[in-house]
């Protein structure tokens, strides 16, 4: 099992590049599943997730073509026949995001069978929403033995109104919707960029959608889809953590090649706190001269504080002046990241969905264990800071979101590498004769 060794004290210079973005990639891997024509998908991130996903695909009987050299961020996909429209449990069991399957094969199959979905062990994401809204769009659901089965002979349009904001279930229906037969209407939909990013992708497609990036999402289902080219939008957290780690290094760091407009809360919560930025069409700099100080915030739905940048600004929180208090609406179960950074030094308190943070506080190097995908990224800023030598194991977890992000670090002055494990396990001893 890999880890990372950190030697922290050196600031971040120069200029970091951001991949395309995770959670938008993903959702649109699985819109290629709508049509039997191929899918160019470009500025797809090489993180372990997107691995899954293309296996995912694979499985069912999809061409997968991945690309090499200068094209290695494309991958083609060509769902031209589906055998086996099924997500089983040993493929998706380390990824939350496989119910996005769900809709497209019930939508062009006819059928689906996913299992329940696995990940992050960042509190309950029910599937609930996903399984409502299809029934309403004339599907018949089963749940059995860990997987949920759905059949319909064609969806037919209707009026979802979400129970609660769901990012997900906001993108499984909206493809399914797409060969639905009639005009879907979706109120209380999801506003994230990743949403309107799939709805860009659909519509190339041949979809007719409108609304994407508001509440109101309305959708005319069509008989059938074609294969498009798309680019990803780039990575909005893999930026927000390059950002809090320049700031927290006093680094002077060009965050290259992503959307300010998508950062629009985190920027507005770092200028409170002193951190200086200015913002480019495609950049972000940051000035980490200046002493910051402490803010509090609270995690919502976009455009809020995202929850994807808690355990990042909780690490800022800890080498703030004065105390914050951080707010977790999202998920009831993401704040295992703390008592990692306590080892390190950090004065936190938990408070049910509350944690108290009081900074200033020195970090020292300390052995620490990551326990999912954001958690990891609060640990390598903490160690950056930190007095010594840290090392972080399980940074698998990393490895389903960022990509590279130890070379991307060394690259602009970060003391980090990967080791696998420190201690193999001895061969055995060989038997008597």
């Amino acid at each position: 099992m890999d880890k990372f060794v950190i030697r922290g004290g050196d600031p971040l210079l120069g200029t970091v590049r951001v991949s395309g973005a995770k959670n938008a990639a993903l959702p649109c891997m699985a819109a290629a599943l709508l049509t039997d024509e191929p899918v160019i998908l470009e500025n797809i991130p090489q993180v372990r997730d997107i691995q899954t996903t293309r296996n995912l695909l694979a499985a069912m009987g999809a061409d997968v073509e991945l690309g090499y050299g200068r094209a290695q961020h494309r991958t083609t996909l060509h769902c031209k026949t589906l055998a086996a429209p099924e997500a089983s449990y040993e493929l998706v069991k380390t990824m939350r995001a496989s119910t996005l399957v769900l809709g497209p094969l019930v939508a062009r199959c006819g059928r689906a069978r996913v299992s329940l979905p696995g990940g992050c062990a960042i509190g309950a994401r029910p599937i609930d929403l996903h399984i409502k809204g299809l029934e309403q769009l004339g599907a018949k659901i089963t749940q059995d033995h860990g997987y949920i089965e759905a059949a319909a002979d064609r969806l037919k349009g209707a009026e979802i109104v979400f129970d609660k904001i769901t990012v997900t279930g906001t993108e499984d229906l909206l493809m399914a919707a797409t060969l639905a037969e009639g005009e879907t209407i979706l109120q209380n939909c999801a506003r994230e960029p990743e949403v309107a990013d799939l709805a860009d992708l659909l519509n190339k497609m041949g979809a007719h959608i409108h609304g994407a990036g508001t509440p109101t999402i309305r959708v005319k289902g069509v008989s059938q889809l074609k294969g498009a080219k798309h680019r990803i939008i780039p990575d909005r957290i893999e930026a927000g953590t390059f950002i809090i780690a320049a700031a927290m290094t006093g680094g002077d760091l060009n965050v290259a090649g992503c959307d300010p407009s998508h950062l629009g809360a985190l920027l507005s919560k770092l200028h409170e706190v002193g951190v200086k930025t200015k913002s480019s069409a495609d950049s972000v700099r940051v000035m980490g001269d200046n002493p910051f100080t402490a803010s509090d915030i609270t995690t919502e739905e976009y455009p809020g504080f995202p929850t994807d940048m808690q355990a990042q600004f909780m690490a800022l929180a800890t080498q703030a002046e004065g105390t914050s208090i951080i707010t977790e609406n999202i998920f009831e179960n993401r704040f295992m990241h703390a008592q990692e950074l306590v080892r390190m030094g950090a004065n936190i308190k938990i408070e049910g969905r509350r944690a108290v943070v009081r900074g200033k506080t020195p970090l020292s190097a300390a052995a620490v264990l990551a326990s999912d995908l954001r958690a990891s990224a609060s640990l390598v800023l903490a160690a950056l800071v930190a007095d010594g030598e840290t090392i972080i194991d399980r940074v698998y977890h990393i490895d389903r979101g960022y990509e590279h992000i130890e070379e991307k670090l060394r690259g602009v002055g970060a003391q980090i590498r990967r080791i696998g494990e420190m201690f193999p396990k001895k061969a055995a001893a060989p038997a008597r004769a």
